[in-house]
């Protein structure tokens, strides 16, 4: 997947919005005003961060090399996604899903 096939699967879950709070090499999507992935539109191989519960965290990184710590400003578990082709779109997908419902209204966070 490249940047846009990734922002507009992010578009199509419900109640999504995207926004650059902080500055035009971030690009933020929001549900219901909580973020769910922050995507760098500044690297050379695409990347972007999902938040993860602790255990699927750790069990990514080991899982996948594509897959490392990410930091985020509330210090919550999130990783970093490298789209280096050695994952799936379907797997792409899988994680943007998963951060979209840990943080989507009625989930815990």
């Amino acid at each position: 997947m490249n940047v846009e096939e990734i922002r507009e699967f992010a578009l199509s879950l419900e109640n999504v919005t995207e926004g650059f709070p902080f500055g035009n090499n971030t690009l933020v999507f929001k549900v219901r005003g909580k973020i769910f992935l922050l995507m760098s539109l500044s690297s050379e191989i695409p990347s972007f961060n999902v938040k993860c519960d602790p255990e699927r965290a750790l069990e990514l990184r080991e899982q996948y090399s594509s897959v490392i710590p990410g930091y985020h400003m509330n210090k919550k578990h999130w990783n970093t996604v490298m789209v280096d082709g050695q994952l799936t779109r379907r797997q792409i997908q899988e994680f943007i899903i998963h951060s979209y419902e840990l943080v989507r209204p009625g989930k815990r966070a």
